[in-house]
């Protein structure tokens, strides 16, 4: 198996960062934990496209999935490097206080005090 050049995997964190639904994506992970349907609820798009942005995602090295039955979980992974927590620093700091992103995390606040997974 050919390992990617730490070159190579910049690029794609830089390209993960790049779009809106992953951008999104990765600012809910920041709270933990979500399973696909939370996520699609949330945003509002539908389940292929939630899919399709979180294994662009595990292939840029900035999320992790684990499989619980027939649910997949998704959470950020940790930090392989300064330059990778550097970035997912930033996911907070730079990133709060856009609109969309701030409602998103409203929405994801609402469903977890509802303790409804799924629904």
């Amino acid at each position: 198996m050919k390992l990617a050049s730490p070159t190579t995997r910049v690029d794609k964190m830089f390209r993960a960062f790049s779009d809106r639904t992953r951008l999104r994506i990765l600012h809910l992970l920041q709270d933990g934990e979500m399973c696909v349907c939370d996520l699609q609820a949330i945003l509002a798009v539908p389940q292929a496209k939630v899919s399709r942005h979180l294994a662009y995602l595990r292939k840029s090295g900035l999320v992790k999935a684990r499989k619980e039955g027939l649910w997949m979980y998704y959470t950020l992974a940790p930090a392989r490097n300064g330059f990778h927590e550097k970035l997912l620093d930033c996911l907070g700091s730079c990133f709060g206080s856009v609109p969309e992103l701030a409602k998103d995390a409203e929405k994801r606040r609402m469903k977890k005090a509802s303790g409804r997974c799924c629904g």
